[in-house]
């Protein structure tokens, strides 16, 4: 039964008792952690064969030696294999180095130091930049943003991917640069925007002609319950909207593969980039080619890839289900809600107003870390001091299941002191 209809001597005895249980989990001296959405020790062994895939003998493919300089957008193979899984041609392909957020964040450097390919004039010569920020969102993108000084307005979620309505209204101020968006099984939420959404977003009339969408596609195979789901090509859209450079869309395989070993991609117009690629020319010569060689040949094709990500997903499922089985227990009590994701590498979870930062605090001192409380509102300010997201991917299945039950008490103990209860 809900708290809600508990009499104060109900809620003081029921304190008692998870007051107890809190104290006893922290005599336990837990070293458990949940604060990122890193692959498991399991998972990265699928990817084993990485290691030995290449040889020196065996670098040269499509007449292109690995070895060796040049190909400054990537090896063919790799842009072909990009192509393939993002449903773009391969001329529209940059194939990096192993982050995509390093990507994103030269992409947003390059706007603010020589400006896009539509731009009057540097980001960095304007008076004012705003970005948009779906949230709860990706806090590392909103990081990128506010690094450089740009103002983040905040943008409401909903089960269908950002409210359009709010995004439509933002992107009529000239101040309006861009927008953060995480289309398929978003982070947090793990929500995958719907076909009217980016109809929606494809078809924006920004008030200035280098606004911006950042497509970041990073788990674009990442299903862990039922098949694959295609999402429409935004890039595609675009250009039929009369947009065709608005949209850059990132990707990588780092929770494919090895994470901070892999290649990551950015997708976009061929002006842009043709327009990009001179303004990297300065700065680098070429990407990993050896790496992305390797890469390309462990995952072969989207049809060998999207098998790999099953094996991954029956190791990532059975954590995501202790972890939602043991909040499935609190449902009575009303003191929370979650998402149920079908992919992804997150579950958000929402207290009561005002016990978010509370509950991850009692997690830290019992030895759980958690991600921050707010990290995913711009600025890590969560209006309501809501939203926790948790992530169990890393821990082993049995410490899963131990953290989901220290997180559980923690929670019921951060309602209960809302209550201002008193021995």
């Amino acid at each position: 039964m809900s708290y809600v209809h508990w009499d104060r001597e109900e809620l003081t005895q029921e304190w008692k008792r998870v007051q107890a249980d809190y104290d006893a989990w922290k005599g336990q001296g837990l070293t458990l952690n949940m604060a990122r959405g890193k692959p498991g020790l399991e998972q990265l062994a699928l990817s084993r064969e990485l290691f030995t895939i290449l040889d020196f003998d065996h670098c040269v493919e499509d007449g292109i030696d690995a070895r060796n300089y040049g190909e400054l957008a990537g090896m063919p193979c790799a842009r072909r294999y990009w192509a393939q899984m993002l449903d773009v041609e391969p001329e529209q392909c940059f194939v990096g180095g192993s982050s995509s957020l390093t990507m994103m964040y030269d992409l947003v450097a390059k706007a603010w130091s020589n400006g896009l390919l539509h731009s009057p004039k540097p980001w960095s010569q304007l008076e004012r930049v705003k970005f948009l920020c779906p949230c709860p969102g990706y806090d590392r993108h909103f990081r990128i943003t506010q690094s450089f000084g740009i103002e983040l307005i905040p943008i409401s979620m909903t089960e269908e991917g950002p409210d359009m309505d709010q995004v439509e209204q933002q992107v009529a101020d000239p101040d309006v640069k861009g927008i953060w968006c995480v289309p398929k099984y978003s982070n947090p939420d793990g929500i995958i925007y719907s076909e009217q959404t980016i109809a929606r977003m494809a078809a924006l009339k920004p008030a200035v002609p280098d606004f911006m969408v950042i497509w970041d596609n990073a788990y674009c195979v990442h299903q862990f319950r039922g098949e694959y789901q295609s999402i429409p090509d935004i890039l595609r859209l675009c250009e039929q909207n009369g947009n065709p450079d608005m949209v850059y869309e990132f990707a990588s395989t780092s929770k494919m593969t090895i994470p901070g070993a892999g290649m990551a991609v950015m997708a976009a117009s061929r002006a842009n980039i043709q327009y990009l690629s001179g303004l990297m020319d300065a700065q680098m010569i070429s990407c990993d080619k050896i790496n992305q060689l390797r890469q390309v040949r462990f995952l072969k094709d989207k049809a060998h890839t999207l098998e790999l990500m099953q094996q991954h997903a029956a190791l990532l499922r059975p954590r995501f289900d202790a972890f939602l089985a043991e909040l499935e227990k609190l449902s009575p009590l009303e003191i929370a809600r979650w998402t149920q994701p079908q992919g992804g590498y997150f579950i958000s979870l929402y207290t009561l107003p005002g016990c978010a930062k509370r509950t991850v605090e009692l997690c830290r001192q019992a030895g759980l870390v958690m991600t921050q409380a707010g990290a995913a509102y711009p600025y890590g300010k969560d209006p309501e001091d809501r939203h926790i997201r948790i992530a169990p991917s890393y821990p082993a299945l049995e410490d899963v299941k131990t953290a989901a039950k220290v997180f559980c008490t923690c929670l019921k103990l951060a309602a209960l002191e809302k209550q201002n209860l008193t021995d």
